[in-house]
């Protein structure tokens, strides 16, 4: 196993990077049907959140929260998801999805319910930056 932590080609593929957190690379989701961020610990071989140090579990809880109030301010959201599963991509991420009663999955899961819709370049680059600035990594 190599000693270099790489985001997995699946999370890279799906996702826009937003920055680096002080343990976790912060994703955004190309999927615009849903406000999503991602959140991928840059630790090798981290596939659970039992593979992480006392440490960098609290760490990982302290920024999903700090997105989670971030993405919620943001979107204005009743509702936020926060899942590490992991059946698809073994690395360990952790998923924050801003919910609405009116949006096209309500109540159930988001995964493949809906087509998955893409950003316009404006509306990307904005939300990205709305996101660092609440974050504060920009």
């Amino acid at each position: 196993m190599s000693e270099t932590w790489s985001l997995h080609p699946q999370l890279d593929n799906d996702t826009v990077g937003i920055g680096d957190l002080p343990l976790s690379r912060l994703l955004l989701s190309k999927d615009a049907t849903y406000p999503w961020l991602i959140l991928a610990p840059r630790r090798t071989g981290a596939v659970e959140i039992i593979d992480l140090d006392h440490d960098d579990r609290a760490r990982l809880m302290t920024e999903v929260a700090r997105a989670s109030e971030v993405l919620k301010g943001i979107t204005g959201c009743g509702k936020l998801n926060v899942a590490a599963l992991g059946n698809q991509v073994p690395q360990l991420h952790v998923h924050v999805i801003a919910r609405r009663e009116s949006d096209a999955a309500w109540p159930n899961p988001v995964w493949g319910t809906a087509p998955a819709r893409e950003y316009d370049a404006a509306e990307l680059e904005s939300f990205i930056e709305a996101i660092r600035r609440g974050i504060g990594l920009g």
